[in-house]
């Protein structure tokens, strides 16, 4: 029997077989990932952020394309891409973008937003901007 969850609250894992499970998003929830599911190799999240500044860092995943999907606010994500660094403005709910595998991109914003991302997680990698 499936129960609801608030995604704000709780990440979805699709494992490598891409079953579902639902991990409390906690701070343990990122060594619990490494742990429960051998690295997180070949599994996807499926998470949901709130954040009203400028991230402090970059990200990159290694093993595959992420989705970024904005549900509130406006978001400008910056993909330093091998021709320099795009600028990708999300502005209405509902607009999306892939970021493609190992590329380096972090997420700049004024307001209050939200954004859900479909995540490869296995590797991924953070450097400071």
């Amino acid at each position: 029997m499936s129960t609801s969850f608030l995604l704000t609250q709780d990440f979805v894992v699709l494992n490598a077989e891409k079953k579902a499970s639902i991990e409390p998003a906690d701070a343990g929830v990122y060594q619990r990932l490494d742990d429960n599911y051998a690295g997180f190799k070949g599994c996807e999240l499926i998470s949901c952020y709130e954040f009203a500044e400028d991230w402090s860092g970059w990200e990159m995943h290694p093993h595959g394309d992420e989705t970024i999907v904005l549900l509130s606010g406006a978001v400008t994500l910056i993909l330093q891409q091998q021709e320099g660094e795009q600028s990708v403005f999300l502005t209405q709910s509902g607009q999306a973008v892939v970021v493609p595998q190992q590329v380096w991109h972090t997420a700049k914003t004024t307001v209050a937003s939200k954004l859900l991302f479909i995540t490869p997680g296995e590797g991924t990698e953070h450097k400071p901007l």
